[in-house]
């Protein structure tokens, strides 16, 4: 079940606390820099979300005015992870996006599955979006697995899409969610 809370005024901002059925995601804070530098550098979501300053990248994501970062905590308030959502204001052409990582060491409990259909309850529902997009690396079977759960399609392969930190380009997979189709889930 989805509890909202209000936070700011900020129409980008006007919900900062998103509860699901075992995550709450909470807008992140300088507080929380620590605890996401140290997920980051898990060889598991460095190899996906690289960097080399961490700090500077953290710090870089929470001061993003067009990004909502959001913490994922897992009750009562342990940050496990971090997810943000994009949104496009052209009319014509108006969505939200997603990424997301989790502290590898909570992989397999659904805590990232339950962070991401919070996530997208809230667009879909509070920010009005008809059409949701993610780009996970096409070799990314575990968060594909997970986006396909809560009802992301593929859409096609976007060939040579992403440079790794060695250098090489990999592909990424273009999923979407129209809100349509998850009403009808």
């Amino acid at each position: 079940m989805l509890d909202i809370m209000s936070g700011t005024d900020s129409p980008s901002h006007e919900h900062s606390v998103l509860s699901g059925d075992q995550v709450i995601l909470r807008l992140a804070t300088e507080a929380d820099a620590g605890a996401l530098v140290r997920i980051r550098a898990t060889p598991e979501v460095h190899e996906r979300w690289g960097g080399d300053d961490l700090q500077a990248d953290v710090a870089e994501s929470l001061a993003d005015e067009e990004t909502d970062v959001f913490v994922i905590l897992n009750p009562p308030d342990t940050v496990v992870g971090m997810i943000q959502s994009y949104e496009e204001p052209d009319p014509q052409y108006r969505h939200a996006g997603i990424d997301i990582f989790v502290d590898p060491a909570r992989h397999g409990e659904g805590l990232g599955t339950d962070a991401v259909r919070t996530l997208v309850r809230h667009l879909i529902e509070d920010r009005k979006h008809h059409r949701l997009t993610i780009d996970p690396a096409a070799d990314n079977a575990a968060a594909i697995h997970v986006y396909r759960r809560v009802g992301f399609q593929v859409v096609g392969t976007m060939r040579q899409y992403e440079r790794s930190p060695d250098g090489t380009w990999n592909d990424g997979l273009l999923m979407e969610l129209l809100a349509d189709d998850w009403r009808a889930s």
